[in-house]
């Protein structure tokens, strides 16, 4: 094997090897490919899993539909406005334990119906409201 160490007059080699540098610098580019990522996300959030969860229907559970038309219903009665639902959910809101609120909003329905099922709940003072759903068809 030869080696270039110059001529025979000590010359100096000013030429500067690059290799080492650029070998340096791919291996710091892929340790933050890998590491920005996960540093990426800074505010911790507790995500919801997706799972079913079945739930009882107990008999103290208040249940309020609205359908497609948008009308609201405290279980199979019509209430004509929200301030008598209102009034129907500060009765409820009094009984220790108190209730859950379980909206079943139509598919078709507009979100007014359901905000103000939301609105009359938190007038009267409810605290524990819940929103039933139907699991989708299992794919075969």
């Amino acid at each position: 094997m030869a080696m270039n160490v110059g001529s025979s007059d000590s010359e100096i080699i000013s030429a500067i090897n690059t290799t080492p540098l650029v070998d340096v610098m791919l291996v710091l580019l892929i340790i933050f490919l890998i590491t920005v990522p996960v540093v990426n996300t800074s505010i911790p959030v507790a995500l919801p899993k997706e799972r079913v969860e079945i739930r009882e229907t107990k008999p103290e559970n208040v249940i309020i539909s609205v359908d497609k038309v948008g009308a609201i219903y405290l279980y199979e009665s019509k209430m004509a406005n929200v301030d008598t639902l209102v009034e129907k959910l500060k009765t409820k809101s009094k009984l220790r334990p108190q209730p859950e609120i379980q909206i079943r909003g139509d598919m078709d329905a507009n979100y007014e119906g359901v905000g103000k099922i939301l609105l009359a709940c938190q007038r009267a003072g409810i605290s524990k409201v819940a929103f039933i759903t139907e699991p989708p068809a299992r794919s075969l």
